[in-house]
């Protein structure tokens, strides 16, 4: 059952802290790694139970572009293990897994005539192609480059400065309808393998042996045995296993009206001067918004629970892509931010090193008899992450388990959507939750189900019923910030949040 909901959250704890066999395994961490471990080692055969301290997604997995990247950056800098592996995972994530939740968007570089850095970048876009080929992603799933006229990139993009302008240099790559929507579809699946998915609740401690858990709604603890342990709690792996080193990124991202840049079908794709394979993109988003990012900047010190931007991050991003815009974007036009911490796993030597020197790849590590701490990656290629870590566990426990499978494992609603959905359900219900959208409907009890939940927000009420009673909302935060992201920008979280709140009583009841 893919169901998660509160009285499945108690009836879930309740057996774990009465059960009298260790669980098999234990995953530390809801964010998009540790859903993909739970899902992994549930569709293995093995008995599972995920804690998370907060919600799903809370941490770095909400925080992302939105992108599931091919690789392209990393091929640019000679890395070509991490460049085909993120090629065959996002060909994984479109074709099977979640296609759904991911469709194919253009990016666009703007060539203003000069001539090196046009070459770099369409010698870059092919052979990203390249490896969209060796991944074996269709042509009609990810459309491979293309040269695009002046015209053509003004119709696309529509603030680009068009004094100059000699068309432009296009690719595709998968963009998600929302990342922190990917890791609730995880959970969820997972769950529907059985593996136990219980948020709000914090592991205090934890060795190979298990974990002492507290549960931060009724306020008690428990102690859980399990014959592994996954820490896949990222940036702050090093607080359950201090022998980990994690050097965290900042990457900050703007959010601005989409109308502020014209209502762009695009990314517009703008390189970083002095740069040759970084660039910031403005990117195209639901909620009829705009996402322009993104920094790459040392996070030292402690890690808070929700990052913010410094200002000079802020007017790096705003310098950066009114290069290449005909009116220049200011502070006063953005609606909001958000930023993120990468974990990324220090092999640098410390912090007078380049974050460019800072490896981006995964590494799994086991510690005292069969705690397994995965590390570093990023969301694109958190399934071969999960595999590992899972991998990796089944060897140090030694436990009875199948091969892994979630290369050819849909998760929930990624089913072909039937041409025939009922008429008059919106294109953005569909864009988020697939074949799952006529259930969301059919499910609700709310009145007005296909209301938006505020003037100008095409977030409906049946979706916020359905965040509490199917996907494992409890407050609501959780649904303003997580399952949609009408907190992105504090405005529309203060306009939907009466509405919210009233769902939420009678949900919650």
């Amino acid at each position: 059952m893919t169901v998660l909901n509160a009285a499945r959250r108690r009836t879930d704890l309740d057996a774990l802290a009465a059960r009298a066999e260790p669980i098999d395994v234990l995953v530390i961490g809801g964010g998009v790694t540790g859903a993909g471990v739970a899902l992994d080692a549930a569709t293995r055969g093995l008995s599972v139970a995920l804690v998370e301290a907060h919600d799903l997604a809370f941490g770095t997995s909400r925080w992302s572009s939105k992108l599931v990247h091919g690789g392209l950056r990393y091929l640019a800098k000679g890395d070509l293990g991490i460049a085909h592996e993120s090629a065959v995972e996002r060909h994984h994530l479109m074709t099977t897994i979640a296609p759904h939740l991911i469709k194919p968007v253009r990016q666009v570089v703007p060539d203003y005539g000069v001539k090196s850095s046009d070459l770099l970048v369409r010698a870059g876009f092919l052979a990203g192609d390249v490896l969209r080929r060796v991944a074996r992603t269709p042509g009609d799933v990810l459309p491979g480059p293309k040269r695009m006229s002046p015209l053509e990139v003004l119709a696309a993009c529509p603030t680009v400065r068009r004094h100059g302008l000699r068309g432009g240099a296009s690719t595709t790559d998968g963009q998600l309808i929302d990342d922190a929507r990917l890791v609730t579809a995880i959970a969820r699946t997972a769950a529907g393998y059985g593996a136990q998915i219980l948020t709000r609740v914090r592991a205090v401690r934890a060795d190979g042996g298990g974990a002492i858990l507290r549960d931060e709604v009724d306020d008690r603890e428990l102690r859980v045995a399990a014959r592994s342990v996954v820490n896949a709690t990222g940036v702050w792996a090093a607080d359950l296993e201090s022998t980990l080193s994690i050097r965290p990124s900042r990457g900050t991202h703007l959010v601005f009206d989409a109308e502020t840049f014209g209502n762009p079908t695009a990314a517009l794709t703008v390189q970083i001067p002095g740069s040759t394979s970084r660039f910031v993109f403005v990117l195209p988003e639901q909620l009829g918004r705009v996402y322009l990012g993104l920094t790459d900047v040392d996070a030292a010190g402690p890690i808070p629970d929700v990052p913010t931007p410094d200002d000079e991050e802020i007017d790096f991003l705003l310098d950066t892509v009114n290069t290449a815009l005909a009116i220049p974007v200011t502070r006063a036009d953005i609606r909001g931010t958000y930023s993120g911490l990468r974990p990324l796993i220090d092999t640098a030597g410390g912090d007078g090193d380049s974050l460019a020197d800072v490896s981006r790849r995964h590494d799994v590590r086991v510690t005292d008899g069969a705690m397994v701490s995965v590390i570093g990656g990023k969301l694109t290629t958190y399934r071969q992450m999960a595999q590992d870590a899972v991998d990796a566990a089944v060897a140090a426990a030694g436990l009875t388990a199948t091969a892994c499978v979630t290369t050819s494992v849909p998760l929930v609603g990624a089913t072909p959507v039937d041409p025939a959905l009922p008429a008059g359900l919106p294109e953005s219900l569909v864009a988020r939750f697939g074949a799952e959208a006529p259930k969301v409907v059919e499910a609700a009890t709310v009145a007005e189900p296909l209301a938006p939940i505020a003037d100008g927000i095409d977030v409906t009420r049946a979706e916020i019923e359905f965040a509490f009673t199917h996907e494992g909302a409890l407050t609501v935060d959780d649904v303003l910030e997580r399952r949609t992201r009408i907190g992105l920008v504090t405005a529309d979280a203060d306009k939907a949040r009466p509405a919210v709140e009233q769902i939420a009583a009678a949900a919650l009841a």
